[in-house]
């Protein structure tokens, strides 16, 4: 057992961090990337789905570490269009899963015969807490200079509010359910693998 930051963290979540942080760092370098037709800054991509799934599997420690691994490479490896962009990113999914972890903090060992409301109480939680959080973030700060923000004027800060909304609504929308879907699928493998 090894302690990271005052974290206890034995091999086997090292090694389940180490391989979804490989699997969402090829997954967001891919170039699986459809640009939000209403917004074209603004991209769908699938490498959020394995940090969810690995969220719901290993727990909070492991997802966040993910998420930490992945943002740290992107700032390094590819920020985008802005350097702090992959900052932005962060907030956005760890949001998303401390809504995904207070659902399955209040409700996820009572309601495993319930899947789907397990999955849709997962979804709506999440999607609503990334929706605000990311709101928040976007009017703050994209009237700073880069690489903090675009120095954008409050009129056009207000106009692309409903633009981040809908994007991290929808993101969220598939990435939730999917990373769902995913751990289902890892859990029933490994039972078979037994």
């Amino acid at each position: 057992m090894l302690t990271i930051q005052g974290i206890k963290v034995n091999t086997k979540t090292i090694a389940v961090i180490i391989t979804f942080s490989a699997i969402t760092i090829v997954l967001n370098l891919s170039p699986i990337k459809i640009p939000a037709p209403y917004a074209p800054f603004l991209i769908y991509q699938i490498w959020e789905i394995p940090i969810v799934a690995a969220f719901l599997l290993y727990g909070s420690t492991a997802g966040i570490l993910i998420t930490l691994i992945n943002t740290a490479t992107l700032i390094v490896v590819f920020p985008g269009a802005l350097p702090t962009g992959p900052l932005y990113n962060l907030a956005a999914i760890l949001s998303m899963l401390l809504g995904i972890g207070i659902v399955k903090m209040l409700i996820g060992k009572h309601s495993q015969k319930h899947e789907a409301f397990l999955a849709t109480s997962f979804t709506l939680s999440g999607t609503i807490l990334r929706v605000g959080v990311m709101a928040f973030v976007n009017w703050a700060f994209l009237r700073f200079p880069p690489p903090v923000g675009y120095s954008m004027p409050e009129e056009a800060i207000i106009a692309t509010i409903p633009l981040v909304v809908l994007f991290n609504f929808t993101l969220a929308l598939y990435t939730i359910p999917l990373g769902y879907l995913l751990e289902k699928a890892v859990k029933s493998s490994a039972r078979i693998m037994k």
